[in-house]
């Protein structure tokens, strides 16, 4: 499919990209129930997306796979972890757009989560404004990581060692924050700087400013 095809059947598509714990999910929720849009979590079809690909076409996806909870959380650095996640890399985010393009174009579409990657978000953009980037500053990704880790709750708790788990995946999200700025800035997408100080409906407002609704 041509480039400028595929634009425009994802004329539809809003896109919610940026780092864990910035509030996409939530935002998207809200803007579907407001405006009657479809919503789309790609974390939602992680586990499907996994299912459709082969070892050739995610390498990455299929060796993370076959690692045990200690080798993917405990046992390497914030480095290596950052550098070896599949989604990172954009391993399956063909498969989000097949899905996409299944879907009706009415409603329209807001699609959220980290694996909207700028660099293959902005081609299937027909206007810079449908797509933007929540970027949490450190401060308050390291409250929603307090509220995540909490005893017993989350995956980090089936690992030997849950408090390095939870560290090195925090600093691995962080790095990926800092990357996802640098990449923004250079592509001239929008972002929005998610703050401790900031309210679930003042990020909802800014978000619906940042797609012109």
């Amino acid at each position: 499919m041509q480039a400028e095809e595929l634009r425009e059947r994802l004329r539809h598509v809003y896109w919610i990209g940026g780092g864990s714990g910035g509030g996409k999910s939530t935002t998207a929720r809200v803007l579907a129930g407001r405006y009657g849009w479809r919503l789309y979590a790609t974390d939602d079809v992680m586990g499907e997306h996994a299912g459709r690909t082969t070892r050739q076409e995610a390498p990455l996806l299929h060796a993370f796979l076959a690692m045990d909870m200690d080798e993917r959380w405990v046992n390497r650095s914030p480095e290596v972890m950052l550098e070896t996640f599949h989604w990172f890399h954009g391993e399956g985010f063909g498969l989000i757009v097949e899905d996409l393009l299944r879907l009706p174009r009415e409603p329209c579409v807001v699609v959220e989560g980290f694996r909207l990657l700028p660099r293959l978000v902005r081609p299937l953009l027909a206007a810079p404004w449908q797509a933007v980037w929540l970027l949490p500053t450190p401060d308050f990704r390291q409250a929603a990581f307090r509220s995540r880790s909490a005893p017993g709750e989350g995956f980090v708790w089936r690992t030997s060692d849950p408090d390095r788990a939870a560290r090195n995946l925090a600093a691995r999200d962080g790095m990926f924050t800092d990357g996802l700025r640098d990449e923004t800035a250079r592509l001239r997408l929008p972002t929005i700087h998610v703050e401790s100080t900031m309210t679930e409906d003042d990020l909802v407002e800014r978000v619906t400013k940042a797609f012109r609704r």
